[in-house]
């Protein structure tokens, strides 16, 4: 690998990590947006070492969903997704419980050639005020053979003096849509993509079903080039292998969502852990490539 790593910081604001001259993502880390959208932190534009564009931000038909979020639509009653709250009684609604993932102070950031790690502290409060959640969240990015791969990491302590019930719209009784946790958000280009998946490449099909890894290969406008995004769990997160949220047919996303159809108790002062390696390449890819891909992803996990 000729480039190297490199990172810009707008101080207060978020971190630019590069590749040569070459934006990879732009990390987000104090979100301003509305508290409809619920604000948090996120990484857009995504791109590949040519440069393609591999993540959207607010799309008209989903404004909270922003490039690659750490997002939870159902924690307890209140929601750290952003947009309306789904109940089985009535359906979505736009409701009061739109919280917020907040900026709190940098621990780490740490650039070399060949790595940038940034690490901060982050308060999770609810639209009310309450504060229930302190955060440690550490994205870590390296070169992979084939692209780049981010190892992303969160500790979350629940600083409540309530359990607090981690699920999704299915645990609330809506069917085969378990969204919630890492989520990523194709550009429109890539809708009807292929998903890559253990079990073989497909699309909406593979919805719901559990694996180690799975992934999205789409096209581009404006030029004739294809690129791939791979999400690897690790094995150490709970429920592993999670339950995938994958869509194609009306936009590309990838989730690896542990709480997709049976909701997770989070004790008072307990501390959940989730590890994923987000690797993002040029070029389509079949079964095998996938399956090359997604063993980078997790040799990058490993690596810590």
């Amino acid at each position: 690998m000729t480039q190297n790593l490199g990172c810009n910081h707008a101080v207060g604001r978020s971190i630019q990590v590069t590749a040569g001259d070459s934006e990879l993502f732009t990390y987000v880390y104090r979100a301003t947006d509305r508290q409809l959208e619920s604000p948090r932190p996120y990484l857009h534009p995504i791109r590949t070492l040519d440069g393609d564009l591999v993540s959207v931000f607010r799309p008209h038909d989903h404004v909270w969903h922003k490039g690659l979020t750490w997002s939870l639509p159902h924690f307890g009653h209140e929601n750290f997704w952003g947009g309306p709250t789904f109940s089985k009684e009535a359906g979505y609604q736009q409701l009061d419980n739109n919280g917020s993932m907040d900026h709190d102070r940098i621990d780490a950031l740490d650039v070399s050639d060949d790595l940038v790690r940034f690490s901060h502290q982050l308060s999770w409060r609810t639209q009310a005020g309450a504060h229930v959640v302190d955060e440690s969240r550490s994205l870590t990015t390296r070169f992979a053979d084939d692209g780049w791969v981010l190892v992303y990491e969160t500790a979350m302590t629940n600083v409540s003096s309530e359990t607090i019930q981690i699920g999704s719209p299915t645990t609330a009784g809506r069917e085969n849509a378990g969204y919630g946790g890492l989520f990523w958000r194709g550009p429109r280009s890539f809708t009807n993509g292929t998903v890559l998946a253990q079990q073989g490449k497909g699309g909406d099909e593979l919805r719901g079903q559990k694996a180690a890894w799975m992934g999205f290969s789409g096209k581009h406008d404006n030029n004739d080039r294809a690129s791939t995004i791979i999400i690897a769990d690790a094995a150490d997160n709970v429920r592993h292998p999670p339950q995938w949220f994958v869509r194609s047919e009306d936009f590309a996303a990838v989730c690896p969502a542990p709480f997709f159809s049976e909701e997770l108790p989070f004790e008072a002062g307990s501390t959940l852990r989730f590890r994923y390696a987000v690797l993002v390449a040029d070029g389509g890819s079949d079964n095998q490539r996938a399956t090359t891909l997604a063993t980078q992803a997790q040799k990058a996990l490993a690596a810590g």
